[in-house]
């Protein structure tokens, strides 16, 4: 796990080592352990690197195999490259390493662009060829790696934070209205290619890009799982489904035990999270470090679930360690929490985790989280209305949406609304187009797809990264889902939703974990924006720089200072903290 940067010049020029400085620099919170740049001419690579498997000086990047002619630069982590090294070796490739690096070079000289199927993992690289000049980029499945790009006509700069593109300078940071109009109707997510900046890009997860010599591009989507009933599974019983899905989640935490470092567990106290330890504790871990992290109350909503953490930690005999945060300290690291999102993030979740990796990153550089588990398996409480629904459409948007297009003219200034519904257009595309047999498989192939991919896991990533900390989610491996895929719906939503891995979990964990009342991230001091945090955002949006850049109508700002409370969006998310987000985002990054 790792920071990779580089530059790619497409006019013959040489690369700029003081850009590639710049932008090593600004990702060393990911890669603490060393770094590393190689330039060639017209093409730069830098590394950051967090030492996770091979420990030694042979697996550092970026890696240069001289015998293929090959350079890559790789984020990430490759589960099943000991049968990949044993396969390749059985076809005569010598190897200098002991790490999955180097699989990945192998790999590619081997299989070509069919080596992405062969990986289990997440992933982002970009790797250069010699001879032919030749330029591949990668994103796995689910795009838990990032990978950011800015391009012109000149060069192409690529990275794993927006934010170490900016540092490189010469950056469009003009706002994009369609990626404005995302962030504020579908609940902050921002899909890619776009980002809230029209100068900065981003290679969608599932795809493969090649870039020739002279600058042409193509691009090819490499998985794409059907959301359907198999014929040859249409007998299947709900016990046999739970069985299957018991084995596939069992296999997808082993491979994620594959490091030379210990591994931990970030523990919730929820059913996804305690189902992790349950069954690493099933397969004979000891001595599991896991972690968990509460907050005060507000409002008379409490801020942690303890008690379900204790739960699991005694049951199973971990090394467990408390972290909880007085509403001071909450405050004190908001300002490092923007300055690790990649991009603006509302969930009040993101400080959570940035706090709960600090200091988890005291103890252990690896650990396995449990996100993912309700858009794979629906256990989010939009999926049942869906069953009945002869619009997915129109009920996806009334139950995920902040707002409508016509709300939403009414807060923005009219020189920053899109000249159309964006995100009504974006969601329809996804939810219309073949392969999911119901509305609600519909539903739940854009949240794994799209919704997952650019908020829980880019928030995952963000925040455990900027202490050097390597999160992996079980939940997202790709056969896991492409079985969880093919259950019928009507399983899933069973038990309040999520039945199927409900009834999985009570064959590991307690009950009392697995019936409760669904719980998440608590965070109150910030859904009700007062004290502290009112005079924080109300300044931000009051400041020169806001005003100039004049996105909010003053009458909308007016109406949520005066009563922050009582404008809570549809799934639980304040309108202040939306909008003063974005604009602290933009301050902090220099926007």
């Amino acid at each position: 796990m790792c920071g990779i940067c580089g530059e790619l010049r497409l006019d013959g020029r040489p690369a700029s080592p003081v850009a590639l400085s710049k932008m090593m620099d600004c990702l060393a919170p990911r890669g603490p352990d060393g770094a590393g740049a190689v330039i060639h001419g017209s093409a730069a690579f830098g590394h950051r690197r967090l030492k996770i498997i091979d420990l030694s000086e042979k697996a550092r990047q970026p890696m240069e195999d001289a015998e293929l002619g090959l350079t890559i630069a790789f984020n990430g982590c490759i589960y099943n490259y000991p049968e990949l090294r044993a396969e390749l070796e059985s076809r005569g490739y010598r190897f200098f390493s002991t790490g999955d690096t180097e699989v990945i070079l192998k790999a590619w000289h081997a299989w070509g662009e069919d080596c992405v199927n062969r990986f289990h993992g997440m992933f982002a690289f970009v790797l250069r060829e010699r001879e032919t000049g030749r330029v591949v980029m990668a994103r796995d499945r689910f795009g838990i790696k990032p990978l950011y790009l800015a391009e012109t006509p000149e060069r192409i700069r690529f990275a794993s934070s927006l934010p170490a593109l900016l540092a490189a300078g010469d950056v469009d940071t003009s706002i994009d209205r369609h990626a404005l109009h995302h962030y504020m109707t579908f609940h902050a997510v921002v899909p890619p290619p776009r980002t809230i900046l029209n100068g900065v890009k981003k290679l969608p997860p599932a795809t493969i890009r090649i870039i020739e010599a002279d600058g042409k591009q193509r691009d090819r989507v490499y998985w794409d799982p059907p959301f359907a009933r198999d014929p040859e599974m249409a007998a299947l019983s709900p016990d046999e489904w739970r069985d299957r899905t018991l084995e596939a989640l069992r296999l997808a935490v082993k491979r994620r035990m594959v490091a030379d470092v210990p591994v931990g567990v970030l523990l919730s106290g929820g059913v996804d999270s305690s189902l992790i330890v349950g069954l690493l504790a099933e397969a004979g871990q000891k001595g599991l470090m896991t972690f968990s992290v509460g907050f005060e109350e507000a409002n008379g909503e409490k801020g942690d679930e303890f008690i379900y953490s204790d739960l699991i930690a005694k049951e199973f005999g971990t090394d467990h360690h408390k972290i909880f945060v007085p509403s001071a300290d909450l405050m004190d690291a908001l300002p490092g929490t923007f300055a690790a999102m990649s991009e603006p993030m509302v969930s009040y979740d993101n400080v959570g985790f940035y706090l709960l990796s600090k200091e988890v990153s005291k103890h252990i550089k690896v650990v396995q989280s449990g996100q993912g588990a309700d858009e794979i398996f629906g256990g989010y409480h939009w999926y049942p209305p869906l069953m009945s629904s002869n619009d997915v459409v129109d009920d996806y948007a009334r139950v995920f949406f902040d707002r409508s297009h016509e709300t939403l003219s009414r807060q923005l200034s009219p020189e920053w609304i899109a000249d159309r519904d964006a995100s009504r257009e974006l969601v329809s595309a996804h939810l219309t187009r073949a392969g999911a047999d119901t509305p609600v498989d519909a539903a739940l192939r854009l949240d794994s797809t799209v919704m997952l991919v650019d908020d829980p896991v880019k928030r995952v990533d963000n925040m455990t990264m900027a202490w050097g900390l390597e999160a992996r989610v079980p939940f997202l491996d790709h056969e896991l889902v492409e079985l969880a895929a093919r259950i019928p719906p009507e399983e899933k939503l069973k038990q309040g939703g999520k039945g199927v891995l409900k009834e999985v979990a009570r064959q590991v964990v307690p009950n009392e974990v697995i019936d409760r009342k669904k719980g998440y991230f608590p965070v109150p001091q910030l859904k009700y924006v007062d004290g502290p945090y009112l005079d924080m955002v109300r300044d931000a949006l009051s400041s020169q720089s806001a005003r100039e850049r004049g996105l909010f109508r003053q009458d909308y700002l007016d109406t949520l200072y005066a009563a922050p409370a009582d404008h809570i969006t549809p799934l639980r998310g304040s309108e202040l903290w939306q909008v003063g987000l974005l604009e602290l985002w933009l301050q902090t990054h220099g926007v």
